[in-house]
């Protein structure tokens, strides 16, 4: 027997046979609903495994007590909100047990007295409540923030000692904050090991698709032909290829995003099926598309095999599948071969500029090329480190080929990230360096969606406003699904002072990447910011920071939201954070690159910094 020591969740629907007999179908859609676009991506952003689903419970397993408690405490904050609508006595609620103990692996299903533990534990929380085990108890010094109530010992059956348990105080409505794992400066190493671990599309975190916060059908309501193209199979040395497979993926997606006749999921949100056995009718289903694209990549020396096919997801049939073998210097105009051969079958319509740009001979040097992928791939663990790492990458591609745009686009949104994460003590010239090589790739070429993206995160942090939204508008007008070009022209929107517009881009971002990344949720925290809903806010950057510790706005925001709130602990916990992810920084630096256009917002966010303890 395989064993091994883990946290167990144990979850049920209270009342579930009562509220089945009375509406049926109205619980069952329910719950299927809180299942896939709440329950489930919660569990995943906590590093859970599901082991089993049964009709009105949860059995799910992680390797740390802290992620199990910090997914248990989100799940119950948030399900009076979601159930608010209905009647009470007809409402979901959970409750939720967790032990750490030992379990026997059988298949993927996990059996033994830890499990036992878990399902007596849920049976004693209260209704919308969390029962803990004195295992887990003593492992939550790292959220000093809950508030745990002793229930003595419980009797459990087929055990000869009662266990321990504790019950999680949470108010009435359950929204009591999400417990912040609080670290001073002592732990960098922590955060640095928590960002390695983020893959997300361009810095921004993702989750799978399935338990995702927002999926199916309804997010895609355009008329166009949709489309989801998956994760390509990595056909080459294994593991050490998957940078490549995913890279070029990537480059397709993008291709075929700018072709306005089309609908094009984000990578965000159809990379979270990477490396999972996927029903592909299925996949369109919670993804809500008409078509997938699939395939895999191999790469040999300096030759490259495609396999590339597209599916009817309605009825599961192929309608186009080919294979494709070139040298890696002709990668590009593979990628377009593959992107004219899809519209082709779709009939769909370009217009001129789209059709000039497909017939365009491209070339690529191939050691440039595998630098840009290998770049990509540290840039979006978003941390310090990996930035710099991913840096490197872009400077010796363009060592190799000064003309390449999307290098040049890149190694600038390098230097605009460390101003505006305030990752470097001069945050002034990182912007200024990222004007330069925004400047170099616009020459190059102008029609690149990415330059006009480094260019509005280059004016912003240089504190024209006006500037970046144009520069936004001007991305998506190349990239019609351009996700991210709508967050970052939300965030400008937001800076502006133009909160509805902001919360109209966001929208539009989320419908083009229904899994949505951490900045996208941060985005909409500053936007509730600027509008004055601090608890709201507060709520937000919270939820980001159980995402990506790593990610400085939101530690500062979250910083003066706090001090808005008059929660002047938080404030100064917020502030701690701050430094562990950014030890150089200073008040005076943010306000070199945090642009409020209203003078008087900025002046009081500032203060607020300054209230909290930074310096």
């Amino acid at each position: 027997m395989k064993r091994h020591l883990c946290a167990i969740l144990a979850a049920d629907i209270v009342g579930y046979s009562r509220l089945v007999e009375a509406d049926e179908t109205g619980v069952l859609t329910r719950q299927k609903k809180h299942l896939s676009q709440f329950l489930l991506p919660v569990i995943e952003r906590h590093r859970g495994r599901i082991v089993k689903l049964m009709g009105d419970g949860i059995l799910v397993e992680f390797s740390s007590a802290v992620e199990a408690v910090s997914c248990a405490v989100e799940v119950q904050r948030e399900m009076p909100e979601r159930e608010a609508g209905y009647p009470e006595g007809s409402r979901i609620e959970y409750r939720i047990g967790i032990n750490l103990g030992d379990v026997v692996a059988e298949g993927e299903d996990i059996l033994g007295t830890g499990v036992n533990i878990a399902a007596r534990l849920e049976q004693a929380a209260d209704p919308g409540g969390i029962c803990v085990s004195g295992t887990v108890y003593d492992q939550l010094g790292a959220l000093p923030s809950l508030r745990l109530e002793p229930l003595g010992e419980i009797e459990v059956k087929n055990i000869e000692k009662p266990v321990r348990a504790y019950r999680i105080a949470l108010s009435p409505d359950g929204m009591t904050a999400p417990p912040r794992i609080r670290r001073k400066k002592i732990l960098p190493a922590a955060l640095a090991m928590v960002a390695a671990s983020i893959v997300g599309g361009w810095f921004f975190f993702s989750t799978s698709p399935r338990f995702a916060q927002s999926t199916g059908s309804e997010q895609v309501t355009d008329d166009r032909p949709s489309i989801a193209v998956l994760p390509f199979d990595n056909f080459g040395a294994a593991g050490e290829e998957d940078y490549f497979s995913d890279g070029m993926t990537e480059d397709l997606i993008t291709d075929l995003s700018k072709v306005s006749g089309l609908f094009v999921l984000a990578r965000n949100t159809t990379f979270a099926y990477r490396d999972q056995a996927m029903d592909l009718q299925e996949v369109a289903r919670e993804l809500g598309v008409q078509y997938v694209v699939e395939g895999s990549v191999r790469r040999v020396g300096d030759r490259i095999r495609i396999n590339a096919q597209l599916i009817d997801a309605r009825t599961g049939g192929h309608i186009w599948a080919d294979r494709y073998d070139r040298d890696m210097t002709d990668v590009l105009e593979l990628q377009d071969d593959v992107v004219k051969r899809i519209v082709t079958e779709l009939a769909v319509t370009l217009d001129p500029d789209e059709a000039a740009r497909l017939a365009e001979p491209k070339q690529v040097d191939p050691e440039a090329y595998d630098l840009l992928l290998r770049g990509l791939e540290q840039f979006r663990r978003f941390s310090p480190d990996t930035n710099r790492v991913a840096r490197s990458y872009f400077e010796r591609a363009l060592a190799i080929d000064p003309n390449f745009a999307r290098a040049e686009a890149d190694l600038a949104l390098t230097y605009a990230m460390d101003a505006e994460q305030v990752w470097t003590q001069y945050p002034h010239e990182a912007s200024r360096k990222a004007q330069l090589h925004a400047e170099r790739a616009l020459k190059l070429d102008a029609k690149l969606a990415q330059v006009h993206f480094a260019f509005s995160l280059v004016h912003r942090n240089l504190g024209d406003i006006d500037a970046s939204i144009a520069a936004s508008q001007r991305a998506v007008e190349l990239d019609p699904n351009y996700a991210d070009g709508y967050a970052t022209l939300a965030s400008s929107l937001a800076y502006a002072g133009r909160v509805d517009e902001s919360f109209a881009a966001i929208e539009h971002a989320v419908k083009l990447n229904p899994i949505r990344a951490f900045f996208y949720v941060w985005i909409e925290g500053l936007a509730h910011y600027v509008a004055g809903d601090h608890a709201r806010a507060a709520e937000l950057f919270e939820r980001v920071l159980i995402a990506n510790p790593e990610f400085t706005a939101a530690h500062r925001m979250l910083a003066a939201t706090y001090i808005e709130l008059d929660q002047i602990d938080d404030a100064e916990w917020s502030a701690h954070e701050v430094l562990a992810t950014a030890p150089g920084f200073r008040v005076s630096l943010d306000a070199k690159v945090t642009n409020f256009m209203d003078a008087e917002l900025k002046e009081r966010y500032l203060a607020a910094l300054q209230q909290a303890g930074l310096p």
